[in-house]
């Protein structure tokens, strides 16, 4: 066990909060993949910003992510709230593969070849809805456009129900080095619920296979709160993952958002709430924390020699849109539908539909649907929403020098705002720093949301913009 965290009792004895406490600090809030969050964005951000912010990036010459996102799903799982196509029939793909590599001759015409890519991830939807050839065919063309480090971190999400050992082989000699795979839960009434049958022996074949053709990392990602989950039952898929050990887990809250996602209207009166879902969460953690694994905080695990866990050690860890990375300082380019990019001080969306996209695209090149240009009051908050998600600790004088203000005049509402969770336990301030105390890390949003001045008007949206924090 690492000295990063207190020892199994003492966690326990942390976790034993109450009712009153978990409703205190379980509230809607965003996950920070960004700040400011994507609710701040608007749509007079359009293509020519885009365009100008890969200009800017030209002069800076700082290395590339590239994100792609393939929509497509063969059925709907319950529980999703990822912008998915479902389609059966597959004939959709290739018109689609199409417009994409439009937009990848048109972004890679405006990344210099000597700025490598240091990161690559294919996400969705399911990238294994395409055949193996197709796959091939898609990360040769983007391949030759891009000039593509040699330790690059290449990545994509697969599901094992529908990805054979044809598309494993391919995406392996094609130099795809990591694999992160949804599992939710293996208990079979919650899997009927949220219509996603995957029976342990297809997850442990595929963990198996893909070691055997030699991935670095395997990620499985785990979700809590879903319909007729209870503690007993969680802790037990937890036991069955850590026997297959990945090298990374995610443990994700379920988002209830029905009303942005209409087929999550069938789980009322099944999900385990308050309470119920916390202990749900606390047998999960304890069983990964009792295996070995480090909380690395915001749903993620690792083990103790994997990169996020030494990344965080050395606080050179960085968040992104696809979560936790060690590739710092990257300028992020989203392409496909909704796909989104970041670059220096911008973010930029895609249109969400595909005829929307489709005709921006044959148009343009480029297919902004809305963005965002920070000012600089957002770039130092969002330096200390990083580092507090990162590092679980801000140095107040690293700010005041980078940024040239004085941390504890700037923030002197937010330190105000700090003084409850300090009670509470889960915030250590003083002089120097704001660590995050080990309990703080479970409730590490609602730390972050104290920097977050765009939160107050959004708490007066109709409906919640975001899901609850646990």
């Amino acid at each position: 066990m690492s000295s990063m965290n207190p020892s199994l009792r003492e966690m326990q004895e942390e976790l034993s909060v109450g009712e009153e406490f978990v409703t205190r600090y379980n509230r809607p809030g965003p996950r920070y993949t960004s700040y400011p969050t994507a609710p701040v964005w608007n749509d007079s951000f359009g293509p020519k910003d885009f365009e100008a912010a890969m200009q800017a990036a030209e002069v800076k010459r700082s290395p590339v992510s590239l994100y792609m996102h393939l929509p497509f799903c063969e059925s709907l799982c319950l529980f999703c709230a990822c912008n998915v196509i479902i389609r059966k029939d597959k004939s959709v793909t290739p018109p689609y593969l199409g417009f994409l590599k439009k937009e990848i001759d048109h972004i890679a015409s405006r990344v210099s070849r000597d700025r490598q890519v240091a990161q690559f991830h294919w996400g969705g939807g399911t990238p294994t809805y395409l055949s193996p050839e197709q796959i091939e065919d898609l990360f040769v063309y983007t391949k030759e456009r891009f000039s593509f480090a040699p330790d690059a971190e290449i990545g994509v999400e697969v599901d094992p129900r529908v990805t054979s050992p044809a598309h494993l082989e391919i995406l392996r000699k094609l130099g795809f080095n990591r694999l992160s795979m949804g599992v939710q839960d293996f208990k079979e009434d919650v899997q009927k619920a949220i219509h996603r049958i995957q029976p342990y022996e297809q997850t442990r074949d595929l963990i198996a296979a893909a070691r055997e053709l030699g991935f670095d990392s395997i990620n499985v990602d785990l979700i809590y709160g879903l319909p007729y989950q209870t503690a007993e039952s969680f802790a037990h898929t937890v036991e069955q993952i850590v026997g297959l050990s990945p090298d990374r887990i995610a443990m994700f809250s379920y988002a209830h958002v029905p009303w942005l996602k209409k087929q999550q209207g069938s789980f009322v009166g099944h999900l385990p709430e308050g309470m119920k879902k916390f202990d749900i969460f606390r047998s999960g953690l304890l069983k990964f924390l009792e295996a070995g694994y480090l909380y690395i905080g915001m749903d993620h695990f690792a083990k103790e020699n994997d990169e996020l866990a030494v990344s965080q050690r050395n606080r050179t860890l960085h968040r992104n849109f696809q979560g936790y990375t060690t590739k710092a300082g990257a300028d992020l380019y989203g392409m496909g539908i909704t796909a989104i990019s970041g670059i220096q001080e911008t973010y930029a969306q895609n249109h969400r539909d595909l005829p929307s996209w489709e005709k921006a695209v044959e148009e343009r090149g480029v297919a902004t649907m809305r963005g965002y240009r920070l000012s600089e009051d957002d770039v130092i908050r969002r330096e200390v929403i990083s580092r507090l998600l990162c590092h679980t600790v801000i140095v107040k004088d690293e700010i005041s020098k980078h940024f040239g203000i004085h941390f504890d005049e700037y923030f002197t509402p937010e330190l105000g705002q700090l003084k409850i969770p300090q009670e509470d336990g889960l915030v250590v301030i003083n002089d120097r720093e704001i660590r995050t105390a080990w309990l703080g890390r479970i409730f590490i949003r609602n730390l972050a949301m104290v920097f977050d001045p765009y939160l107050e008007k959004q708490q007066l949206a109709a409906r919640p913009l975001f899901s609850k924090t646990l």
